[in-house]
């Protein structure tokens, strides 16, 4: 299949992250089983799919401080495929994957194993500076190359771009439009347009520049909030949205039923527009 891969989404999709629990192995595992977790990730993902959500995606980031690509191990590639497997039954919206940290021929990997449509990379191009340190080798080459490997070609690649919790300085002399065109070279199906970290509101501008320069979706992956949705999906294919479907806005707390359907509303209400 050449690339780019179809979408999987519908027209400005609203996604809904799922921060799963702390996964046994990383410094903040609770003790919970692995079925108790992925019981409570896709109790999560059914009530934001009950609740008008178009895709659901998770992630480990309570699995933080975060190890990166070959570091993680084997029993996080298991127990995120456990989840998976979990959600998948308990919601029929397309379903993505991103693992913590760089994560991302094991994200694809288990989305290939759960039957999942897509997952976020985050060095995709470009060399940067993270939280957890030089991540210092763009991963599109080798990444596409497994994916073709398995057979895993109708998952898209959606690639985060001047990412958020990472210094750019190393890159400083490209822009936002040129990191997109160079995302989309390498064969990205999509890119991510960020605020500074989780939370942080991503800047309408920056996803207009991002529209501009490709014609690839654009993604918006961090800090949306109903007030931004308006100016943000005047220019966004699709939004990701996390902590603001927290209580008190804070992505490690638990969903609040209100602050869902507050966002749900203005993702309509700017269709409509």
């Amino acid at each position: 299949m050449p690339f780019p891969t179809p979408s999987p989404l519908p027209p400005k999709a609203l996604i809904g992250m799922v921060h799963v629990h702390a996964l046994p192995g990383t410094p903040a595992h609770a003790g919970d089983t692995v079925a108790a977790i992925a019981a409570a990730a896709a109790e999560e993902a059914r009530t934001l799919a009950g609740l008008g959500f178009d895709a659901i995606i998770v992630e480990n980031m309570h699995d933080r401080p975060y190890v990166h690509g070959d570091a993680l191990g084997p029993e996080i590639v298991a127990a995120m495929t456990r989840v998976g497997c979990e959600v998948r039954r308990a919601v029929d919206v397309p379903l993505g994957v991103q693992i913590l940290s760089g994560g991302n021929r094991h994200a694809l990997a288990v989305a290939y194993a759960i039957g999942a449509a897509f997952i976020r990379c985050e060095n995709f191009v470009f060399a940067h500076v993270a939280d957890e340190g030089l991540l210092a080798k763009a991963e599109a080459g080798e990444l596409l190359r497994y994916r073709s490997s398995i057979g895993a070609e109708n998952i898209a690649i959606f690639c985060d771009v001047k990412k958020k919790h990472a210094s750019h300085a190393i890159t400083a002399d490209i822009t936002l439009a040129e990191s997109v065109h160079a995302a989309e070279f390498f064969g990205a199906d999509g890119v991510i347009v960020t605020g500074a970290a989780t939370g942080h509101a991503t800047d309408p501008a920056h996803a207009a520049q991002a529209r501009g320069a490709t014609g690839l979706p654009v993604l918006i992956g961090s800090g949306v909030t109903p007030d931004s949705i308006p100016a943000l999906l005047e220019h966004a294919d699709a939004l990701i949205v996390g902590s603001a479907l927290k209580q008190g806005g804070l992505w490690s707390n638990p969903l609040d039923t209100a602050r869902c359907e507050r966002v749900v509303a203005a993702v309509r209400a700017a269709r409509g527009a």
